[in-house]
This record gives structure tokens, C-alpha cells and sequence, in this order.
């Protein structure tokens, strides 16, 4: 427990940075949260990042990250781009280049300024659909990167790093938060709140792990 300290969490709305929000929140003495507006796809992400925030009374900042937008044109940033997994070795269509590398150099310093030493993001490597800016070894590289960068001692922490998605909502079960992270956060690629559309690789990638953890719950309690 760090409950002396101070952390920012990345914050999109999501079901992993949501359950990383309620991790942080239980973890350390004050959380703040981050939201990066880089005219995505769907406004809601950014509505229900807001919701949420307020409605667990965390300090929230949203900064503007239009260039991405400008930069990386994908699926999450463009209409006329179809949300398509990866073939063939492919990355999918709503791989963002450069967003990790950017929202965690970005909410570094934001913590810089709120005096935050611990930055979490909800990035993992088990269900990380091929995106190399979620793997392990990517955070770490960076984390070294921006402390050297900025003579600091950032922490950067991935509380889902090596969770599979059931294992997520076993996580948000143990923080008393699986209704909450179930019914108000926003995963869907098509901007449906809660179980979403069931259709996009998000939702079935959810759905099934909530399936998966629901069930071996269930076992364990026959």
C-alpha cells in the first residue's frame, strides 16, 4: 500500500482504465485521472471518462491530443476506416501509433506539475491485440526513458499487465466494482456504453472474459 502517495491514472473511460482507476483509488492516499482528446472516433469515451470521474470524485484533466489524430489515421480517428482485426501478421485497424508512447510521456508531465510520482495505465500484454505499445517491455523502456529525461522517479504501474480479461474482472470483483465497471464504462469501438454493440473485437473480447470469469465463479461456488 502507498497510501502516502500520489498517483495519476490514464484515463479513457474504458473497462481497463476504470478498473485501474478503482485499483489506484485503494492504493493511494490522492488519485487524479487523464483523459486525451485526440478527436477519436466516438465523443462518449470522452463523456463517459467525465461521468465517471465526477461520479468517484477524482480530479480530471483532459488534454488535447488533436495532432494524433492528424498524425496516425486509423479506425478509432476515422469514419471511413473499417475496425478490422489483424491478418496475416498485420497490426488491427485501430492500432494508434505512437499513443502510449505519447499519453504516458504527456501524463508524466502532468504529474510533474500535480506532484504525482506514480503514473498507471491499464496497457497489458495478454489480451494487448498485438498493439507493441502495450507490451511489458515497451513501459519499462519508457519509464527509464522519462525519468532520465526529466530527472525524476516516476513509477509507472500496469496493474493488468499479465491479466487475461476474465482475470480483469476478477480484479474489479475484488475492488467491489464489477457492477460499476460493467454498467458505466465505455469499451465498445461503436461508442455503446456497458455491454456494447457484442459485435466489434472489443465487446467480444470483453464478453467473453466476463463469460469466462462468471462461470469459474460460479464453479468455485458449487
Amino acid at each position: 500500500m502507498l497510501k502516502d502517495e500520489k498517483a495519476i491514472v490514464v484515463f479513457s473511460g474504458g473497462q481497463d482504465s476504470t478498473t485501474c482507476l478503482f485499483w489506484a483509488l485503494k492504493t493511494f492516499k490522492e488519485v487524479e485521472a487523464v483523459t486525451f482528446n485526440y478527436n477519436q472516433r466516438h465523443k462518449q469515451e470522452i463523456d463517459c471518462a467525465i461521468e465517471i470521474a465526477k461520479e468517484l470524485n477524482v480530479r480530471h484533466h483532459i488534454l488535447d491530443m488533436n495532432l494524433l489524430n492528424q498524425l496516425a489515421p486509423n479506425a478509432l480517428t476515422r469514419d471511413d476506416i473499417e475496425i478490422k482485426e489483424g491478418e496475416d501478421g498485420e497490426l488491427p485497424s485501430t492500432f494508434v501509433p505512437g499513443r502510449n508512447l505519447i499519453f504516458l510521456s504527456f501524463a508524466a508531465v502532468l504529474a510533474s506539475q500535480v506532484g504525482a510520482k506514480h503514473i498507471i495505465t491499464g496497457v497489458c500484454e495478454t489480451d494487448f491485440s498485438g498493439y507493441p505499445d502495450c507490451r511489458d517491455s515497451f513501459v519499462k523502456s519508457l519509464n527509464v526513458s522519462i525519468n532520465l529525461s526529466m530527472d525524476k522517479e516516476f513509477v509507472i504501474h500496469t496493474p493488468l499487465m499479465w491479466l487475461d480479461k476474465a482475470e480483469t474482472w476478477g480484479l474489479a470483483n475484488d475492488l467491489n466494482a464489477l457492477d460499476f465497471v460493467r454498467e458505466k464504462t465505455l469499451t465498445c469501438y461503436n461508442g455503446m456504453i456497458g455491454d456494447g454493440c457484442g459485435e466489434c473485437p472489443s465487446c467480444k473480447l470483453r464478453e467473453n472474459g466476463l463469460d469466462n470469469y462468471l462461470s469459474t465463479r460460479e464453479g468455485a461456488a458449487k
